[in-house]
């Protein structure tokens, strides 16, 4: 059995590592979409609204958005329009989906190979932005308040990888998980979760990106594997225990 990896010894995901996996996420993104088919980007996602393509869109769009200051402002301000009444984030989605229908598969791939440093480096980069507070609706109707920070260094990949189970799923293409990368990324949705519901718990995650984690003594114990985990905590697949408490992606 793996050593329990207690959750106070995770160390959080900071600048500089977040920018390197910011680049490897899109990177491995990009890889992936290079290996489906055809017949492959008409697939339906785990997304209700998306297939493979509008999702592709989405991913390319968001390293689009959040590279330069003035693409930033002027998508924001898309976003809120189209999202009228509801989250920011709903509209700025479409936006992006639509705006980039017309590319062919391909050119969604080469834009996103060369999106993907460019975001990177500025996500790591801004530094009188990152203290900007954002409100944000979580799935159970509460609002939170983060600052851009937590979009930039977490949310940002955290949304990318999620997209790439999505992707995987619907296509039955390997992630090709490692420890290095997505445990990594898992680990720190791990650390969240623990801090979010503040109970005592054993939590043995399994395949290429899990381990075991542990929070005190006793608690609940949980073994599943690391990527459905995942999926349950982003509301995805169904819940249950400490698994109701909500996670952002």
């Amino acid at each position: 059995m793996m050593t329990a990896i207690p959750i106070t010894s995770i160390p959080p995901l900071q600048r500089p590592e977040a920018a390197v996996l910011a680049q490897r996420e899109h990177e491995r993104m990009a890889d992936l979409l290079e290996s489906l088919s055809d017949e492959d980007w008409s697939k339906q996602t785990d997304c209700p609204a998306w297939d493979v393509r509008a999702v592709a869109s989405h991913a390319y769009g968001m390293a689009e958005t959040f590279s330069a200051l003035p693409k930033f402002a002027s998508d924001m301000i898309a976003g809120t329009r189209a999202a009228g009444d509801r989250p920011q984030v709903d509209g700025l989605t479409e936006v992006q989906v639509k705006r980039y229908a017309p590319l062919t598969n391909s050119e969604v791939i080469a834009r996103l190979r060369t999106a993907g440093p460019k975001q990177a480096r500025w996500r790591g980069r801004r530094r009188l932005m990152r203290h900007i507070p954002m409100k944000v609706d979580r799935r159970d109707g509460e609002k939170e308040t983060w600052k851009l920070a937590f979009v930039v260094d977490i949310i940002l990949t955290r949304d990318s990888w999620m997209h790439r189970v999505d992707i995987s799923r619907a296509t039955g293409k390997s992630m090709g998980l490692t420890a290095e990368h997505d445990g990594r990324l898992v680990a720190d949705v791990v650390a969240e979760w623990a801090r979010r519901h503040g109970q005592p718990f054993t939590l043995e995650l399994t395949g290429p990106a899990g381990g075991v984690f542990t929070n005190g003594e006793d608690g609940e114990h949980i073994t599943i594997d690391a990527v459905e985990f995942c999926r349950i905590l982003s509301g995805r697949a169904p819940a249950s225990g400490l698994l109701t408490e909500e996670v952002p992606f």
